[in-house]
């Protein structure tokens, strides 16, 4: 150590002793005698630590010389992790020790309460009103911007990538993250044209990463040409991770591996917004015109087969909250969104958590709890954690909480006691728990649609999806792309198109309808009446064809397949496809999902794809062509 940092020492410790502020210092010592190490700015906060009872961090410090770099390396983690949370790590530990104490006691957060019904919109695909919300909403995407939470690794899917570069379907490969982004552009596209020719917009995309995903959803982004997208109009907003809590004291906890670290874990989804408030976007989307933001989540590929209806029902209905959600049956394992009014008069709309949501019923309006109604489901629908929310309410809103949202923390007791925990916990917060905060002024609502059309995500791996109770969803890359091929056929079924019906078949232990393999690229078709504008004659598919559409002019008229079809063609091009088309098509082959011969992207799934023969057409010029067999 040069003489120069000693004397910056000594001046610091001397002002310390001058001001009277040395009694912090007097109870961490291993620490006073490292204080030659730190800024002022590290200093402050090894105070706020000592402060706030997170003196037994520094009771390993050793003298100073010893470990001097990892001791300014723990500071400059603490650092990150104050300046990453709203009000900093005073206000976590505080919140924390709040938290921690309610969950000792079993404090119920709806005591209070009584829940209601609240106000939504429940579309039927295809019908007058669908298609009329369909319509405004394209008229409004111009307005909007998309916010994609993709923190998550794949791991949990036997899938070793980030999630949003898992292929969504395997008849043409498109990865989760592709498809979100053509479907973005052919929004932006769409809107141009329903506005009749005014200034095109680019539509923005946000996405938020982690430690985890950040440089692998980078260079996807950068590799693949952003997927048409310009670059100006993606930003990565990367979420850190929050400190872990030893006990109910809110004590932070040391990483076992590193004694001058501390443990980190995720804090959740929510974080998604204090990242758009801190990071200036919001004005910025505001300034440029923008009225709605979008939430969506990475690994349901049928979601965008629902937002123009939802941004449609967010504009006529004038939401400040659109919460899109599927109908639940009683119990069913998803949150449901309730109205909730307290005795003091306060409301809310919110997500209630299924496990919570039938014990309050019982205990304030229904002895029988959650119960089906005449429709054969639930009255509160189903919550999935995709959200439109108006962008000027929003940025008021987050100008009063920084961003914050309402946390939970969920310690694993060692015993009934609860005074120690089995590992360590951290403070965790919820994207879709963004209404809790607001005043009962808010225009909070929901649109429900069928979970054919809206919901089909990839959560599970092949072996815990297989233990799913019969008839309860797998939710996994199996059940998620055959979802898409039972969407896209019932949609060309209510288009006129005779669909033969699926069989069923087994992959990976689920048993799965196998519907034909229909799927189009998002520029083909966005609406149901974009659809209905494609298809004339008689047109029919058999169960055992593959129809695979890249192309936005690309028209079906008398068409009878039975086999594999994939046309292809430029935006200019016009291409009428047509006639008996008749071969050995695409046969699914079962694989193992153990078999390490195969990918892991096509293990997950139990199946992969054997082209036998197909008929295909490339229209790379612009012009008028038909193709037959």
């Amino acid at each position: 150590m040069t003489s120069t940092t000693l004397g910056s020492a000594a001046a610091r410790i001397s002002h310390l002793s001058l001001t009277g502020d040395t009694e912090w210092v007097a109870s961490a010592p291993k620490l006073r005698s490292s204080l030659a190490l730190l800024s002022p700015d590290h200093v402050d906060l090894g105070k706020m630590l000592v402060e706030m009872g997170q003196s037994h961090l520094f009771e390993h410090w050793p003298e100073l010389g010893v470990d001097d770099e990892e001791k300014q390396g723990f500071f400059d983690q603490i650092a990150r992790l104050n300046a990453s949370y709203p009000g900093g790590l005073s206000s976590y530990i505080k919140n924390a020790r709040q938290l921690l104490a309610d969950s000792k006691a079993g404090r119920n957060p709806f005591d209070g309460f009584t829940p209601s019904v609240p106000t939504g919109e429940n579309l039927t695909f295809a019908d007058n009103d669908f298609i009329k919300y369909e319509e405004a909403g394209i008229k409004e995407a111009q307005n909007a911007a998309f916010v994609l939470v993709a923190g998550g690794l794949g791991e949990r899917l036997g899938y070793n990538g980030i999630k949003v570069a898992l292929p969504l379907e395997t008849c043409t490969g498109t990865c989760f993250l592709q498809h979100y982004i053509e479907s973005i552009l052919a929004l932006q596209d769409a809107s141009y044209r329903k506005n009749e020719g005014n200034r095109l917009r680019e539509v923005p995309l946000a996405i938020m990463t982690s430690d985890d995903t950040h440089a692998r959803t980078l260079s996807l982004l950068e590799s693949n040409s952003y997927f048409g997208m310009k670059p100006s109009q993606v930003t990565l907003l990367k979420q850190e991770k929050v400190a872990c809590l030893e006990d109910n004291d809110a004590r932070l906890a040391l990483d076992p591996n590193n004694k001058y670290r501390i443990q980190t874990k995720p804090h959740g989804h929510g974080d998604v917004h204090s990242l758009l408030y801190s990071s200036g976007l919001l004005n910025k989307w505001q300034e440029a015109g923008i009225k709605w933001v979008l939430f969506f989540q990475d690994t349901n590929g049928l979601l965008f087969k629902a937002i123009p209806a939802a941004l449609g029902v967010s504009s006529m209905k004038q939401y400040h909250v659109n919460s899109l959600a599927v109908p639940r049956k009683a119990k069913e394992a998803i949150g449901g969104i309730a109205k909730l009014t307290h005795v003091d008069g306060r409301t809310m709309v919110i997500n209630v958590e299924y496990n919570q949501l039938d014990p309050l019923l019982r205990a304030t309006i229904n002895p029988d709890g959650d119960v089906n109604t005449e429709t054969g489901f639930s009255p509160f629908p189903g919550n999935i954690n995709q959200l439109i929310l108006e962008l000027r309410p929003y940025i008021e809103e987050l100008n009063k909480t920084g961003g914050a949202i309402k946390e939970f923390v969920n310690p694993k007791y060692k015993d009934a006691s609860k005074t120690s925990f089995k590992s360590s916990t951290r403070l965790e917060c919820m994207m879709q728990d963004y209404p809790k905060t607001l005043p009962p002024t808010a225009r909070v609502g929901f649109t429900v649609m069928d979970a054919w059309l809206a919901y089909a995500p990839v959560k599970n791996n092949p072996e815990d999806a297989a233990k799913v109770a019969k008839g309860n969803p797998y939710h996994s890359a199996t059940s998620g792309e055959m979802a898409i091929y039972r969407a896209n056929s019932l949609i060309l079924g209510k288009a006129g198109v005779i669909v033969d019906d699926p069989v069923q078949g087994v992959f990976n232990g689920q048993e799965v309808e196998i519907w034909p393999r229909i799927t189009w690229r998002p520029k083909w078709a966005l609406t149901f009446s974009d659809i209905k504008g494609k298809i004339s004659g008689s047109c029919s598919i058999s169960q055992q064809s593959t129809l695979v559409i890249k192309g936005s002019k690309i028209f079906l008229e008398d068409l009878s397949l039975d086999g594999a079809l994939v046309v292809h063609s430029v935006d200019d091009a016009e291409v009428t496809v047509g006639g008996l088309i008749r071969n050995k098509g695409w046969i699914l082959k079962n694989v193992d999902f153990k078999d390490t011969s195969e990918p892991e992207e096509i293990r997950i799934r139990g199946f992969k794809i054997n082209k036998m023969e197909q008929l295909e057409g490339n229209y790379e010029e612009p012009g008028k062509y038909t193709l037959r067999a």
